[in-house]
C-alpha cells in the first residue's frame, strides 16, 4: 500500500503566494479558485481546508506582504544605531525585496483596492506605520525639513522602490537593487518647500460597491473598441452625451474596479436607462477600451508636443515629466484606470496599447540616456519606470489626496530621481 502523502506544513502560505502572483498577473477577478489550486498542485476543493473563499486569500496575501516588508525593515533598522546607516540598510533591504518579489508587488499598487473597507484600512495602516518608521531616522539626519516632509519623501522613496512590480522590463538583480537604493536616496535627500501644502481630504466614495451583490458583469469581448475622442466644439447632443457616459464609466471603474461596475450602474449614474447606453457603446468592454484609447492619445499628444518644443534632451525630459504630472493631476480617474485595468481589455486592444506604452517609455529612456550617457538603456528604463510610478502615486492615481499645488514638487522629485540615482 502506498504511503499517504503528507500535507506540507506551509501549504497555506503556498496557496496565498500562488494566489498573489495570479492576482497581480491577471487581476483579482480574472483568476478562479481552481486555477490557484492548479498552480499549487492540489484540487480546488482542497483549498477550502485553508481558505473559505478567494477573498480570504486576497486578505491573507496582503497581510503577508505587509508582514514581509515590516520584517525586512525591522531587521535593517536593527543593524545600526547611526540614522544614516539605518536608512541605507532599509533602502537596500526594500530594494532587494522589491526585485525578488516583483510578481506580488502589485498587491501594494492595485489589487488591494478590492479589499473591503475594513481590510483596506488595515492594509493602509500597516504601510503608514512602515513609512513612519523610516521617516523617523530621516527627521534626525535632516532636522531642517518641515513637519510633513519626512513622510512625504519616504512615501516617494516607497513608490520608486515598488516600481519593479509595475513593468516587465528585464532587470539584473544586483544592478536593479543598486539603482533603486540610489533612487531612494535621491528622493530622501531632495529639497522641499519650507511650507508644504496641507493634504486635501480624500474624495468621497459611494457607501456600496456597484454590482457587489450580483454575479460579475459580462467579461471583455473581442469586439472592436469604440475609440472615444474629444468631442469637437460643434459636437451635437449625441456626442456630448457619449462623452458624459465615458467620463462616468471612467470614474466608476476607478472607484470600484471594472468588474464591480455594471452597465446599469453606469446608466444610472449617467441619467440613462442601461439599454440606452448601447446606442453609444456596444458593451462594457468597449467603454473600457475607449478609456484606454483616450488616455493613450493624451500621453502620445504630450510626448509629441514635448519633443517638438524641446531644443535639448534635458528640456525634452523636463517637458515630458511636467506633461505627465499635469495629466495625472488633471485626470486622476483616467490615469488610474489606464494603469490598473489593462488585464480586462480584449486581447487585441491590450497588445496594441502595450505597444503604445512601450513606445512612450522608449522616448523617456532615449532622452534620459541623452542626459546621462553613462547609463545603459536597461538601467535608464528602471529609473524611468520608478519615476512614472512616483508621479502616479503622489499625483493621486492611487490615493486621491494631494492638492493641485503639489504639481511642481512631484515633477521635481521625478526629475531628481532620474538625474541623480
Amino acid at each position: 500500500m502506498p504511503t499517504p502523502t503528507k500535507r506540507p506544513k506551509n501549504r497555506k502560505a503556498q496557496i496565498a503566494l500562488a494566489a498573489a502572483e495570479l492576482f497581480c498577473a491577471r487581476g483579482y477577478h480574472g483568476v478562479g479558485v481552481d486555477e490557484i489550486a492548479g498552480a499549487v498542485g492540489i484540487t480546488g476543493p482542497a483549498i477550502y481546508r485553508h481558505f473559505p473563499n478567494k477573498y480570504a486569500m486576497l486578505v491573507h496575501a496582503t497581510r503577508e506582504l505587509t508582514v514581509t516588508i515590516r520584517a525586512a525593515t525591522d531587521r535593517a533598522l536593527a543593524e545600526s544605531t547611526d540614522p544614516r546607516e539605518k536608512l541605507d540598510h532599509v533602502l537596500d533591504a526594500l530594494a532587494t525585496l522589491s526585485v525578488e518579489q516583483r510578481r506580488v508587488g502589485g498587491l501594494y499598487q492595485w489589487e488591494n483596492r478590492y479589499l473591503e473597507p475594513e481590510h483596506r484600512a488595515e492594509f493602509r495602516a500597516g504601510l503608514n506605520t512602515l513609512i513612519g518608521r523610516i521617516a523617523e531616522p530621516l527627521s534626525v539626519i535632516r532636522p531642517e525639513l518641515p513637519p510633513r516632509a519626512p513622510r512625504l519623501l519616504t512615501r516617494a522613496a516607497f513608490s520608486a522602490l515598488a516600481s519593479p512590480a509595475t513593468h516587465r522590463a528585464p532587470i539584473s538583480r544586483s544592478r536593479a537593487v543598486d539603482l533603486l537604493r540610489r533612487a531612494g536616496w535621491a528622493l530622501l535627500t531632495a529639497d522641499v518647500p519650507a511650507a508644504l501644502p496641507a493634504p486635501a481630504a480624500p474624495a468621497p466614495r459611494d457607501a456600496t460597491r456597484p454590482g457587489a451583490t450580483r454575479p460579475t458583469d459580462a467579461q471583455p469581448t473581442t469586439d472592436s473598441p469604440t475609440d472615444a475622442r474629444p468631442a469637437p466644439e460643434d459636437a451635437g447632443p449625441r456626442d456630448a452625451r457619449r462623452e458624459a457616459v465615458l467620463a462616468t464609466a471612467i470614474r466608476l471603474f476607478h472607484q470600484h474596479g471594472y468588474h464591480a461596475v455594471g452597465m446599469e450602474d453606469i446608466g444610472k449614474a449617467s441619467g440613462l436607462h442601461a439599454s440606452s447606453l448601447y446606442r453609444y457603446f456596444p458593451s462594457k468592454a468597449d467603454l473600457l477600451a475607449a478609456a484606454y484609447h483616450r488616455a493613450a492619445e493624451q500621453v502620445t499628444s504630450n510626448t509629441t508636443a514635448s519633443l517638438e518644443a524641446a531644443a535639448t534632451d534635458e528640456e525634452g525630459l523636463r517637458r515630458l515629466v511636467e506633461g505627465f504630472v499635469d495629466l495625472t493631476f488633471g485626470q486622476r480617474d483616467l490615469v488610474a484606470v489606464y494603469l490598473a485595468e489593462n488585464n480586462n481589455l480584449p486581447d487585441r486592444d491590450r497588445h496594441e496599447l502595450r505597444k503604445i506604452q512601450r513606445l512612450q517609455v522608449d522616448e523617456w529612456v532615449r532622452l534620459l540616456v541623452g542626459v546621462r550617457p553613462e547609463l545603459a538603456a536597461s538601467e535608464a528604463r528602471i529609473l524611468v519606470h520608478a519615476s512614472l510610478n512616483l508621479v502616479t502615486d503622489l499625483g493621486g492615481a492611487t490615493d486621491p489626496s494631494p492638492p493641485d499645488s503639489f504639481r511642481p514638487l512631484v515633477a521635481a522629485l521625478a526629475l531628481r530621481l532620474m538625474r541623480q540615482a
